[in-house]
């Protein structure tokens, strides 16, 4: 039987560094290699590769601004930057522009490197069965919003696909409501982007295999600020930007970050929580396993009135059933293509 192999770009002005990377690889992947980005554009319109990997700091071309432009030439490639730097912005600049799936921090060792490819190609096939998950999608992934859910479902394994899902379940629960379109809108692109700050959480804190101690949760619970900061310049998304910042608030009061109870909580932003929370309950994390669908839902209706609001409690009693059913189908039928 013949072993494809995947096929990776590697760019990096410096032919020390270019040859190690090309030594690494070469055993397990096609590679073309080159010191310039410019002439790699020029490659990637006659030749179709599935990863790219670029250094950071380049005298022809920046990094960020050649993976941005190879997004034109070769929009399914999974991009990844090799970087010194590991500065927020810099790497919110590359997750905007450059639509990276994940930065490379150097000096880096081989079986690091190995393993980021390996999960690169792993979450290539992955993000295509992730696709269609839900059905009446308006096209809302162009630009800064696709790229940033791209990152954020790359993160790790358990967030992979998870804002889609949180979605699904949240707009399932649209017409239980009667939600104007504008609301739905809202509601959509809530559920997409509710844990985008989880990209400014270290991975070591997030991929732990054990439980997490108080200091590392209180690192976890500062998503909600750091998805704010990511999101607040687009203008377009500050309604939205309202609902992110309090889906993590309890009915009781006793949510964070700003304790807000009751009524103060944005109803959005509390339908979120519960598609969250039960999303959350039955995926497996490093440290255990998901949640029975029935114990996860013993959970929420023992919170009604505490950690969530009854009414949505109530809604979500009534679509979970027939939500899981379109999802089984989803899968059935991917497994199917596959």
């Amino acid at each position: 039987m013949e072993i494809i192999k995947y096929k990776v770009l590697l760019v990096d002005d410096e032919e020390d560094n270019l040859s190690l990377l090309y030594r690494t690889l070469r055993q397990d992947y096609d590679i073309i290699k080159t010191t310039s980005p410019l002439a790699a554009l020029e490659i990637l319109k006659n030749e179709s590769v599935d990863i790219i990997i670029s250094d950071h700091k380049m005298p022809e071309l920046d990094g960020v601004e050649f993976l941005k432009k190879t997004c034109d030439i070769c929009p399914k490639a999974v991009r990844l930057l090799v970087t010194a730097y590991s500065d927020t912005n810099i790497l919110i600049d590359a997750i905007n522009y450059g639509k990276i799936y994940r930065y490379i921090k150097k000096p880096w060792e081989p079986v690091e490197l190995l393993m980021t490819i390996k999960t690169a190609v792993e979450y290539s096939k992955l993000k295509k069965e992730n696709e269609v998950l839900i059905h009446d999608l308006k096209d809302l992934f162009a630009g800064t919003i696709g790229a940033i859910i791209e990152a954020l479902d790359a993160k790790d394994s358990f967030t992979l696909g998870r804002s889609r899902r949180v979605t699904f379940l949240s707009l399932k629960m649209v017409n239980y409501f009667d939600l104007s379109m504008r609301e739905m809108g809202k509601l959509e692109l809530a559920g997409l982007l509710h844990d985008i700050g989880m990209i400014g959480v270290p991975e070591d804190v997030l991929n732990k295999t054990g439980r997490l101690s108080e200091e590392e949760y209180e690192i976890v619970k500062k998503h909600v600020n750091h998805g704010v900061k990511i999101l607040e310049d687009i203008k377009q998304l500050k309604d939205v930007v309202e609902i992110i910042k309090f889906h993590h608030e309890r009915f009781d009061g006793k949510g964070y970050p700003y304790g807000l109870k009751g009524d103060e909580i944005p109803f959005n932003a509390k339908i979120i929580a519960i598609a969250d929370a039960y999303d959350g309950m039955v995926s497996e994390r490093s440290y255990r396993e998901g949640l029975s669908h029935e114990d996860a839902m013993k959970k929420i209706t023992d919170q009604s009135g505490k950690q969530f609001d009854p009414v949505v409690v109530k809604a979500f009693q009534s679509i979970v059933s027939e939500a899981l059913a379109e999802i089984k189908e989803f899968e059935i039928q991917m497994a199917e293509v596959v």
